[in-house]
């Protein structure tokens, strides 16, 4: 069995790791362990020093060195001597806050648990366990029920909390987080990902000093600046070997990962939806679900870590007939011709692409209401028929009429201020009556909140889904939100509403995902402003970023690729000199760097060379058919693009048999030997021929003396090898 509960200790086990709590003498659940497997109960390392200024429990009665504020919890509440961050805090009919959280029972049911209303990973009954604690406080009828799902072969543990109030008085909840992970020992690093538009997910790698660190985003989103993802690395921890821990929370909306080393010199990371931005009034027989955290622990380094969250989110949080299945290559034409488009322009992109083997034409913004620039037309999603003169359905019947598959952008949840649906519902705005709302991008965010919203954007978005044949929807966000207010919820309530927004914004895709399996949908928030596994539940690939510069592509995938699944990455070749950085790269830079995501095109082909579209021809070829390898591989980061003048990746296939190198040398220097890359991944004790020449190397060469890279002329040049078995 993958759970084992014995003397009230809860032994969760996976393929190669060990998670471990226990209850103690009073009723409190400790957390003991999570590592590798190590065959015994960890509670030996549990300590109880006197420590001024820790108070101690009633039941210790005079015995000083029982503390909840130094003891490692496995879900710490505020209010009864445990000073740390807390995951969870309340406040009692009373106006009091004191939670004491103490073990009333447990069990253990065959299968994953899921989650009312929002995204979870799912499994087979048959390759997953749920285990389910719960917890009451000793002076009122308010139950915390931790569940765990554990995947073993996944190496992967869940994380949920549902609160149940089963008192006769309300009880706000003002802090629910997802889970707590307290590590009494050990010399820890943790690595967030920042950044902002056009630059998100950068990586940076810090020790975990006295106090508390934080990441999260309070901007209704998991929002560019800050990822919904942390790593607790062990500070010898490198990509091939040591300990590291990552935490993915599934939720698209604002977030908190807080990591505080505490006076003891140990280390607590809490994380969950942010309490800045949330409140929640629990009625008696109410209950609320915190949002889940993918939880997968690492012996190996970083990459064995990485490896374990692409195949769950691929193969467990991924869905529809696009998980697993071959990806078109599409072309898009926003950088092509922004709003100033007509049919006839877009059929002649697609009749070039066609003609290079490109699979899908995707018509980006602009189709719809008045929207011949960014200030109008949002919210009105019927056909602009100045711009298409039959309709979509003549231009659908074009484009498939070429062999080519047909997509389309909507923004559901923005409105323009001039538009018709904002004329005849000004209430369906998110904005606080009195005060002029913040505007982004010229537009304001409908109230997802309310019912009649998402109601008429599934009427809006199925018809026209109905009545065409599209395989593809982009679904784009282009503003953080603010001016939180709905009226249909009272004053006191106020802070509900960023959450019952994003269980609109799941309710609706749930809807439309469910309807249309036949349709890709692909996530936008401007680029990756809301790239989570939440919204992966729905969309099984997310436009990685704005910015497709090639060279700042290699830095923007890099820190992606530590929880993302190459498969779930939007990525494009785009114009030059690049819209979003004036810099000018070759056409092969481009597309080597695309190569590692979800590939397409974001140009106009009729403007490139005959030189250029031969190479986008060749491009397409050798992505097909290298996409079941990119997709399905083990994937590698064999350097670091923030350090040096390299970047550098490998996909391995799952049995040893080839595998795919590829990267960027961003500057050439004069008079230098060439660059020697070491591989990693291989075959053990195989030989490996590279495609295209008479070479063959063994494993160990690769690994341990690497392989050639051709000498450069000029930055940013490319490189590609394929390495193939011997037999």
């Amino acid at each position: 069995m993958a759970i084992e509960m014995k003397n009230k200790v809860f032994s969760l086990e996976t393929a190669n790791t060990l998670y471990q709590m226990k209850v103690d003498e009073y009723g409190v659940l400790y957390h003991l362990w999570y590592g590798a497997k190590t065959g015994c109960c960890m509670d030996y390392r549990l300590d109880y020093p006197d420590v001024g200024f820790s108070g101690n429990i009633p039941e210790a009665g005079n015995c000083r060195t029982y503390s909840l504020d130094t003891l490692p919890l496995e879900y710490a509440a505020s209010g009864v001597s445990d000073f740390r961050v807390p995951a969870i805090s309340v406040t009692h009919a009373d106006g009091s806050t004191a939670l004491d959280l103490r073990f009333e029972s447990a069990r253990v049911v065959e299968g994953k648990y899921s989650i009312e209303g929002l995204p979870a990973v799912y499994a087979d009954e048959k390759d997953a366990q749920t285990l389910e604690i719960v917890l009451k406080d000793v002076a009122s009828e308010l139950r915390v029920v931790l569940l765990y799902g554990v995947l073993a072969k996944e190496d992967v543990i869940t994380r949920s909390v549902r609160v149940e109030n089963r008192g006769d008085q309300e009880v706000v909840l003002d802090r629910v987080h997802s889970m707590c992970l307290d590590l009494p020992y050990g010399d820890w690093d943790w690595v967030h990902f920042h950044g902002r538009h056009t630059m998100e997910r950068q990586v940076e790698r810090l020790p975990i000093a006295h106090g508390i660190q934080e990441s999260g985003s309070r901007r209704g989103t998991s929002s560019h600046q800050q990822n919904p993802t942390v790593l607790l690395c062990e500070s010898d921890c490198t990509e091939q070997s040591g300990v590291c821990i990552g935490a993915a929370l599934m939720y698209s909306g604002g977030f908190q990962a807080q990591v505080e080393k505490d006076q003891m010199e140990q280390v607590r990371l809490v994380m969950g939806i942010h309490p800045d931005t949330f409140a929640w009034t629990l009625a008696p027989g109410e209950h609320f679900n915190a949002p889940e955290v993918i939880l997968s622990c690492s012996t190996q380094g970083l990459a064995r870590l990485s490896q374990q969250f692409h195949h769950v989110i691929r193969h467990h949080v991924c869905r529809g007939e696009y998980q697993m299945s071959k990806r078109p290559v599409l072309i898009n034409n926003w950088e092509a011709t922004y709003f100033d488009f007509n049919e006839e322009k877009i059929y002649h992109i697609a009749k070039q692409a066609a003609e290079l083997g490109i699979d899908m034409m995707v018509l980006d913004d602009g189709w719809f209401g008045k929207r011949d620039d960014d200030v109008s037309g949002l919210g009105d999603w019927f056909v602009n028929e100045n711009k298409m003169k039959g309709g979509l359905k003549a231009l659908i019947d074009r484009v498939n009429g070429l062999g080519m598959k047909f997509g389309i952008w909507f923004e559901p949840e923005m409105v323009s201020e001039d538009s018709d649906l904002y004329r005849a519902h000004p209430e369906w705005a998110i904005q606080v009556p009195g005060r002029a709302p913040a505007r982004s991008r010229y537009q304001l965010v409908l109230d997802f909140s309310r019912p009649e919203v998402v109601d008429y954007l599934y009427e809006r978005m199925s018809t026209i889904l109905r009545e065409n044949h599209i395989e593809y929807v982009k679904w784009d966000m282009n503003r953080s939100i603010c001016d939180w207010y709905t009226a249909t919820l009272p004053a006191a309530r106020q802070k509900e509403m960023p959450h019952r927004y994003v269980l609109g914004l799941y309710a609706l895709l749930e809807r439309l995902t469910s309807e249309f399996p036949h349709v890709l949908f692909e996530g936008c928030s401007g680029g990756g402003g809301r790239f989570d596994a939440g919204m992966m539940y729905y969309c099984p690939q997310i436009w990685c970023s704005d910015d497709t510069d090639a060279f700042e592509r290699t830095m923007i995938q890099y820190g992606t690729s530590f929880f993302y699944p190459i498969s779930t990455v939007g990525s494009h070749v785009s114009a030059v000199p690049n819209h979003q950085t004036g810099r000018i790269t070759s056409i092969d830079t481009r597309g080597v760097v695309a190569m590692a995501g979800s590939f397409g095109y974001e140009l106009d082909l009729n403007r490139l060379s005959d030189e250029e579209k031969q190479a986008v021809a060749e491009q397409v070829k050798t992505y097909k058919k290298h996409q079941p390898l990119i997709y399905d591989g083990k994937y590698y980061r064999l350097t670091d693009p923030f350090a040096g003048e390299l970047a550098a990746w490998q996909w391995t296939a799952q049995d040893g048999s080839e595998a795919l190198v590829q990267g960027v040398v961003f500057r050439t220097r004069p008079n230098t030997l060439r660059r020697c890359l070491k591989l990693t991944g291989l075959e053990a004790g195989a030989r490996y021929r590279v495609e295209g020449t008479e070479a063959v190397y063994t494993a160990e060469a690769l690994m341990n003396g690497g392989i050639l890279l051709p000498r450069t002329s000029g930055d940013n040049q490319p490189f590609t090898y394929h390495l193939v078995k011997e037999a």
